[in-house]
């Protein structure tokens, strides 16, 4: 073959094969001239050597895509011909997949797994401030499991799976050792948080008839002793701490028959009472979790090595991060605990460096919100934007790496932030706009997977597609499970339209949280909501509407790492309580986020008409967020009543 002929044979789109690399290198030789017009001088031939040498160089480096391990137009096939009900691609026949190792049947099984395959390295970490992260090893885990286990026992706890022991603790190693102690004498585990409420909490503990829980401080004791002082909880009769307590709290549970103990105490009474393992059945129950449920769960194409390590942060209360550490448990991974303190979150990333990071949408839109919020010249955005196109060409076809040339250019410092070595992220639990989910992929240079599940299906149901780097879908169902579509025909919402169908699920909203404006129009507002979380000045945003208004008003928590500089740049200078009762700056804050509404194609009706801009933001502290982040709806229509009667007042006079 010719040089010309080579050359023209690696042109992007030839043959019908798309190389968007050699638009990089082509962008960087911006001075070869046409090959048409070359000399064989000297200088001619040398360059054409070098240029030679370089491409060649680049055919035996470039990056191969990722294969798809099936046809991305049909991802998931009809159960028994109904097209309402589907099943994975992935399965031989209408046969679900009930385990993915032969030596793996419970939770118990998949530890020793891990550990079989790590022996003595590395399990859980923990580290205090400003230090590094310490580690405690597979092989103690499993010897402190089975002390407490013991333990446990010489309190009067069966080994069998009606024996219900509750955790009420924040994530921190100790809740893993004693889940694992619970399941090493078949013990089934019953998990409390904070926000639960009392009514539920004395629900729970009833039902479950919880004799003894195990907390990790002691205000969270003495709300239970509460229960018991009245008499609605009977069952309790003893407390394990994590943390050191006060006398004052012996006392009260002398006071009302409960016994107070450390985690010490009752590690030495396991000792003194050691016991063999009582290892579960798979038939037998492991856990009753009390929770509306989170998604996701470790795509078995892209599992996890014994070299990985995922931040645990998402409370272990819910199934999405008890299913992600029993997966890398089972691969003899490590899992290292944030401080206790989210603002935290990025030093202890930065310090972890983990391989995995499951997170929840609100999350990734505060990060893509910091990385456009830290490019303030005209230039650097467009570096930027040019850089990110780059990538998501790569992503076009196939192709994830965090080692191309705009990666060591432009985004290197922002991977450096994440901690550097960043193989995967899961993102659940609500939808993820399309544009930040594009924009991370290209910026974070590594696999991002959405997925959707409920509790009730041991979180994961639907996982995207390695090589699918489409977004706006949650995936296909994964092959444990089938997925069923049912009609809403009073909101329009139909099964077997079969219209664009690809045999992924997509997530337009809570059914519970779609609601119909006077004039007859559906509203979906976490679809709302998450596209006005792109205007620059936005951090948090309630979208509220309801049957008898024409138009829908929001609650607008402004993001305090901007706002400032934001309001300076219009004219506007003060500090962010006094900002947000300027009516000035309320206009210029609508006006950006009704643009940024349009240019995501929001219909008029789907735009909010006012908004009240409140200074402090959502948080699980103030009952306005779960524990995984997402808005307590109700609670915030409470919570803002007064400032939404306001609005509507406003607009009928």
């Amino acid at each position: 073959m010719h040089f010309q002929e080579w050359l023209r044979s690696l042109r992007p789109g030839a043959d019908g094969v798309k190389v968007p690399e050699l638009e990089d290198l082509r962008s960087l030789l911006p001075s070869v001239p046409a090959l048409s017009s070359l000399s064989l001088a000297t200088s001619s031939v040398l360059g054409l050597g070098a240029l030679a040498s370089l491409m060649a160089y680049w055919l035996v480096t470039r990056p191969r895509p990722i294969a798809p391990p099936c046809d991305l137009q049909a991802q998931s096939i009809p159960v028994q011909g109904d097209p309402s009900c589907r099943r994975s691609a992935l399965l031989k026949d209408e046969t679900l997949l009930e385990f993915y190792h032969e030596d793996t049947r419970t939770i118990y099984d998949m530890f020793q797994r891990g550990r079989r395959i790590a022996g003595d390295g590395p399990c859980l970490g923990f580290r205090k401030p400003r230090e590094p992260y310490q580690w405690i090893s597979y092989t103690e885990v499993e010897e402190q499991a089975q002390v407490l286990g013991s333990g446990l026992r010489a309190k009067g706890c069966q080994p069998n799976s009606q024996q219900f022991v509750g955790i009420f603790a924040q994530n921190r190693p100790e809740w893993v050792i004693a889940e694992l102690a619970c399941y090493t004498f078949s013990m089934a585990v019953v998990p409390l948080y904070e926000t639960l409420g009392e009514e539920a909490m004395v629900h729970i503990l009833n039902l479950a008839e919880l004799a003894l829980v195990l907390c990790d401080k002691e205000e969270k004791a003495v709300s239970l002793l509460a229960h018991k002082e009245k008499g609605v909880a009977p069952h309790l009769s003893c407390l394990v701490l994590f943390n050191p307590f006060s006398t004052a709290l012996v006392d009260k549970g002398k006071s009302c028959d409960v016994e107070i103990l450390h985690l010490d105490q009752i590690m030495d009474l396991g000792r003194l009472n050691l016991k063999a393992p009582v290892p579960p059945n798979p038939e037998d129950l492991a856990v009753v979790c009390f929770t509306s449920g989170t998604t996701g769960s470790v795509n078995p194409d892209e599992s996890a090595g014994q070299e990985d390590v995922s931040i645990s942060y998402l409370p272990l209360a819910h199934m999405f991060e008890r299913m992600i550490q029993v997966s890398m448990f089972c691969h003899g991974a490590r899992v290292g605990f944030y401080q206790g303190d989210i603002s935290l979150l990025m030093d202890d990333i930065k310090t972890l460096q983990p391989t995995l990071f499951p997170v929840v949408p609100r999350l990734l839109n505060r990060i893509y919100d910091k990385i456009l919020g830290s490019v303030t010249s005209p230039l650097r955005r467009a570096v930027l934007r040019y850089a990110v196109r780059r990538k998501q060409a790569e992503l076009n076809s196939g192709v994830v790496r965090n080692d191309s040339l705009w990666d060591r250019l432009v985004f290197n410092k922002i991977q450096a932030s994440m901690g550097g070595k960043l193989r995967f992220i899961l993102t659940a639990s609500a939808p993820i706009s399309p544009t930040v989910l594009s924009f991370l992929r290209a910026t974070l240079g590594c696999l991002i997977f959405e997925g959707y599940g409920q509790t009730e299906c041991t979180a994961g149901c639907t996982f995207s597609m390695p090589g699918d780097w489409s977004a706006g879908h949650v995936g296909a169902p994964l092959p444990c499970n089938v997925v069923k579509l049912s009609d809403i025909p009073e909101m329009s919402y139909y099964s077997r339209n079969g219209e664009g169908e690809n045999g992924t699920l997509r997530i337009i909203d809570r059914k519970k949280h779609i609601f119909k404006l006077s004039q007859g129009e559906y509203i979906a507002p976490e679809k709302i909501e998450n596209v006005y979380m792109r205007s620059v000045p936005v951090l948090q945003v309630f979208v509220h509407g309801d049957s008898l208004q024409s138009h829908l008003i929001g609650i607008v928590v402004p993001d305090p790492e901007v706002f400032t500089d934001w309001t300076k740049d219009r004219g506007i200078v003060g500090s962010c309580e006094e900002l947000c009762q300027n009516p000035d700056v309320k206009k210029a804050v609508l006006e950006d986020m009704t643009l940024v509404g349009k240019q995501a194609g929001l219909k008029s009706f789907e735009q909010v008409k006012d908004i009240h801009l409140h200074p402090e933001p959502f948080s699980i502290s103030n009952g306005l967020l779960t524990p995984t982040l997402k808005s307590r709806r109700a609670d915030l229509r409470r919570f803002f009543q007064p400032q939404i009667t306001l609005m509507y007042s406003k607009a009928a006079a």
